[in-house]
């Protein structure tokens, strides 16, 4: 099935309105950032960017979504449990960027999130598909805990992904518009205009944060409000699709449309336990820190994750449609993530291989 012109058309108008409305929410938030605190200030380690940067982009994207959201579209259940969610995160995140709150009521705030949109909307993972090859499984009383479970762990990757400049805004361009062609594939057009949206607002916050030749740092970060607004987003679009029997796309393709970030986060907590340290312990052991200290430039990081992304997410997704089975697609997620945490249990290892793959690059 491919797009029609009228889906095109009301593609491009939304993805220009969304981009041209954040873009100038990123203008009028700037003068504000310093007086009210939401600005990342530079430390050394993790955060060596020179000069106080305004964490105001999730901030933008979200109004910029948001109040269109309530202007323009008849309210509903599902909508409405989205738009309490996103208040949720957005008011813990910006309190987080001001004031570093402690992890546990970040979690908390996560957890209080995706309750909202399964409670008040009825967006919720019930059916996990046949994924051990007895044909499809409900998870019945599972099925809110499972949801908040996916909600907070997608939320928390995203936020692990945002470490350098550009990565965690372009692995969501990639992640939602993987989520578009899978909603147009399926028939949800709706869902898949409401996602050009987001799109939009993400660009136009990219515009500002991805390294360029004549800029070499971002002038805007996503902040801690950014990227748990777009994991929310992303866990609620792609439960929407993966479980409405209208609309058939299998849940074993969702951890595959954002699969870097995941795995990272999945292999970060697993090393951290290991290490009998707390999960959200900070530390340089991220993937995109160990590929730049094996010789990456960050926009390599950037690229090179954006491709493995797409690789997997499309990949999978083509798998799905010549009938693989898909218990052997989990077993090839389940192989991966094994496979990175392995790779990785040393990063000294890990560095030192990626210094062998960039050495020809440095050289010349």
């Amino acid at each position: 099935m491919f797009p029609t012109a009228e889906f095109l058309k009301t593609a491009a108008l939304a993805f220009v309105a969304a981009f041209s409305a954040v873009t100038a929410i990123i203008f009028l938030l700037q003068p504000f950032a310093a007086r009210l605190g939401l600005v990342d200030k530079p430390t050394g380690g993790r955060k060596d960017h020179g000069v106080p940067i305004p964490v105001t982009g999730g901030i933008a994207i979200a109004v910029g979504t948001i109040l269109p959201a309530v202007l323009l579209t008849p309210p509903d259940a599902q909508l409405i449990g989205l738009g309490v969610a996103a208040v949720i995160l957005l008011v813990t995140g910006v309190l987080d960027d001001i004031y570093d709150i402690p992890w546990p009521l970040r979690v908390l705030a996560q957890v209080a999130a995706a309750l909202a949109i399964v409670l008040i909307g009825g967006v919720k993972v019930a059916n996990i598909g046949p994924l051990f090859g007895l044909g499809p499984l409900a998870l019945g009383y599972l099925s809110i805990p499972f949801t908040v479970l996916a909600t907070v762990g997608l939320i928390n990757a995203l936020n692990m992904a945002d470490g350098i400049d550009g990565l965690a805004g372009s692995l969501c361009v990639c992640a939602l518009a993987m989520l578009v062609a899978a909603c147009f594939y399926s028939g949800n057009t709706e869902l898949a205009n409401g996602l050009m949206v987001i799109i939009g607002a993400v660009a136009a916050f990219l515009a500002f944060n991805i390294r360029l030749p004549w800029r070499k740092r971002a002038r805007i970060f996503l902040g801690n409000s950014g990227s748990a607004y777009l994991g929310l987003i992303i866990a609620w679009a792609t439960f929407r699709l993966t479980q409405n029997p209208v609309h058939p796309v299998t849940p074993v393709l969702a951890p595959f449309l954002i699969a870097p970030p995941v795995i990272d986060c999945l292999v970060l907590i697993v090393r951290r336990l290991l290490n009998r340290q707390s999960p959200f312990h900070a530390d340089r052991t991220h993937a995109h820190h160990l590929m730049l200290d094996g010789g990456f430039s960050v926009t390599g990081v950037v690229l090179t994750m954006c491709a493995l992304s797409l690789i997997l997410g499309l990949g999978a997704a083509v798998a799905l449609k010549l009938d693989v089975p898909q218990p052997w697609l989990l077993a090839v997620f389940v192989l991966l993530t094994l496979s990175y945490l392995l790779f990785s249990r040393r990063p000294e290892f890990a560095i030192a291989v990626y210094r062998r793959i960039t050495a020809p690059f440095r050289k010349a």
